[in-house]
């Protein structure tokens, strides 16, 4: 009888698409944008993307829309969790504000956009330009997945 190995990689999905979302809106703001120009259903996840690192636990909020027709998952994901840290400091306000990022690469990047299953390039370049249409939308763009050193933690 053979015996299997089982790689972790195996488990790894990395069949989705990544789109970076620079923007100073609210996480639900986005979402009611996006569902109107684009004609998509986010709703509020009923789970947050949750890390314990450096003593500080960060969650990063997650909507979720399954595109049924096309066979498609998506995924808007915050990529920022700002939280206050009490100082041992003698100071005015005992507290500093601090901010934490989800993909810490890429710091200039507010929303993540994590689409999953089958699609065409030009699918893409055309999401893309819709969602630059968005006036609130500073810019959007591909990111390459590849690249990426914190890209575990977009698998969920």
């Amino acid at each position: 009888m053979p015996i299997y190995e089982v790689n972790i990689n195996d488990f790894s999905n990395d069949d989705y698409t990544l789109i970076g979302i620079h923007t100073t809106l609210n996480d639900y703001r986005l979402a009611y944008l996006l569902n109107k120009h684009l004609q998509v259903n986010f709703r509020r996840a009923n789970y947050d993307l949750d890390f314990f690192q450096k003593n500080i636990e960060s969650s990063y909020i997650v909507y979720e829309y399954a595109n049924t027709k096309l066979d498609q998952d998506w995924f808007l994901i915050s990529n920022v969790f700002k939280y206050t840290l009490e100082t041992e400091s003698i100071s005015l306000f005992g507290q500093s504000d601090s901010t934490s990022y989800l993909i810490p690469e890429k710091k200039k990047v507010d929303f993540f956009l994590k689409i999953e299953g089958e699609f065409d390039y030009d699918f893409i370049v055309k999401l893309i330009e819709k969602i630059n249409q968005v006036p609130q939308i500073i810019t959007s763009y591909e990111i390459e997945v590849n690249s990426l050193k914190s890209k575990d933690f977009l698998i969920f």
